[in-house]
């Protein structure tokens, strides 16, 4: 099984409602790829509640191959996500992990 695991750190120069829109969009949108892309064994994106972190954003998912990380990176759906995300991103860090 491999575990795909994004975190992002949101623009500073956004208000927190801003902040906080782009996050639930985000969250709203990819929660809902799995009934679009069979190869996502699940998914879920969490809103960060601790203000001592940096990090806004962290989607865990899981998939079968490496491969299934890669047919759900180029769906569209998920590169329709991804962009409304986007303007709203100052950092992005991703490890593929298998277990």
């Amino acid at each position: 099984m491999i575990s795909h695991t994004v975190m992002f750190r949101l623009r500073t120069d956004l208000s927190d409602a801003e902040r906080l829109q782009a996050a639930v969009t985000f969250k709203r949108d990819i929660e809902a790829l799995p009934a679009l892309i069979p190869t996502i064994r699940s998914i879920r994106v969490g809103l960060n509640i601790n203000p001592a972190e940096q990090w806004h954003i962290c989607l865990v998912s899981e998939f079968d191959t490496l491969s299934d990380v890669a047919t759900y990176a180029a769906h569209p759906a998920h590169v329709s996500a991804a962009a409304r995300l986007k303007p709203a991103v100052a950092e992005r860090a991703c490890a593929d992990c298998e277990f």
